[in-house]
């Protein structure tokens, strides 16, 4: 009798520990998994948040919809802008700069490590940061803007296409791709250009304390390596991922080994790219080869898109 009540008491003891062991993983898995927002973030301890600045910019980047998740999370004491990009949109490269400083004001300390590229509008975006780190090698520059749209008069022409246009105005559909740029359209997008091209030097000037005379000086749309950079003072100085985080940590008072909050965006192709991969498969020539990518590439349906970038999309 003692030795089976001896036995019933190791299985009550072997049950009560799986459920603290299937429970307790459950936690560990919870606070490793779920968002910032969720509340699992109170559970860890402080750590400086990654923010991946990568390929083209456009509107709803992840960096900006991270900052407004971390900026929730009480675990995050700091920010580093992991960048590898050759810019993108005007505006959303503003976004992300302002996003930077508005973060900065509250308090967190941020640091920019560009990796191969960090050209236009990335490098505005960068401006946001307390500092900037590249490595010598890294491309850099390319302040300049660019406003690009397509023209496909001749080949509309080849395949017996036109379209009729009403409009209220001479400049409603400027940029059009299905007729010819007029000497008064570029003169007004000249002067968009102009303007947005002021926004950018005078934000280089600004961030980085320099006189707008030396920023004129390199920003012709040149690119330059990370050392020629640290030269004309358009970074602070040279660095990886890894430095950068360093260096917000002791910033933040964590130490130079902080704990890091790292995710970066998965994206399943959605059926419009698997529908043009397929449409690019085909083999045909001629002009209806043409119009085909014109129409899974999309840029017939869009008009004037202004840049912070580096080379062409």
């Amino acid at each position: 009798m003692e030795a089976r009540k001896g036995s019933r008491g190791w299985w009550v003891f072997l049950a009560i520990l799986a459920v603290f062991v299937f429970f307790g993983g459950g936690l560990v898995l919870v606070i490793y998994t779920a968002s910032p927002s969720d509340g699992a973030a109170l559970l860890t301890r402080d750590r400086i948040a990654v923010l991946p600045l990568r390929g083209v910019i456009t509107d709803n980047h992840l960096v900006i919809r991270q900052l407004r998740e971390y900026r929730r999370d009480s675990s995050v004491r700091g920010f580093v802008l992991c960048v590898d990009s050759p810019g993108g949109g005007v505006a959303p490269s503003q976004s992300i700069f302002r996003a930077l400083r508005r973060v900065r004001a509250e308090g967190y300390p941020v640091v920019a490590a560009i990796g191969s590229v960090g050209a236009s509008g990335a490098y505005y975006a960068a401006l946001g940061a307390d500092s900037i780190l590249a490595m010598p090698g890294s491309l850099i520059g390319s302040i300049g803007v660019v406003i690009e749209f397509p023209n496909a008069t001749e080949l509309l022409e080849k395949v017996g296409l036109s379209f009729e246009v009403v409009k209220s105005s001479e400049h409603k559909d400027i940029g059009s791709p299905y007729r010819d740029a007029t000497e008064a359209d570029r003169a007004l997008l000249q002067s968009v250009v102009d303007d947005v091209y002021g926004q950018f030097v005078e934000a280089v000037a600004e961030a980085r304390s320099l006189p707008t005379d030396s920023v004129m000086k390199v920003a012709d749309g040149r690119m330059m390596s990370g050392r020629s950079a640290l030269d004309y003072g358009l970074i602070d100085g040279e660095g990886d991922l890894d430095d950068a985080v360093a260096m917000v940590g002791e910033m933040a008072g964590l130490g130079s080994e902080p704990r890091t909050l790292f995710r970066e965006e998965r994206r399943r192709a959605g059926w419009l790219e698997l529908f043009s991969s397929a449409l690019r498969a085909t083999d045909y020539d001629g002009p209806a080869a043409v119009l085909r990518d014109a129409l899974t590439d999309g840029w017939l349906r869009e008009g004037p898109r202004i840049f912070y970038m580096f080379g062409s999309r």
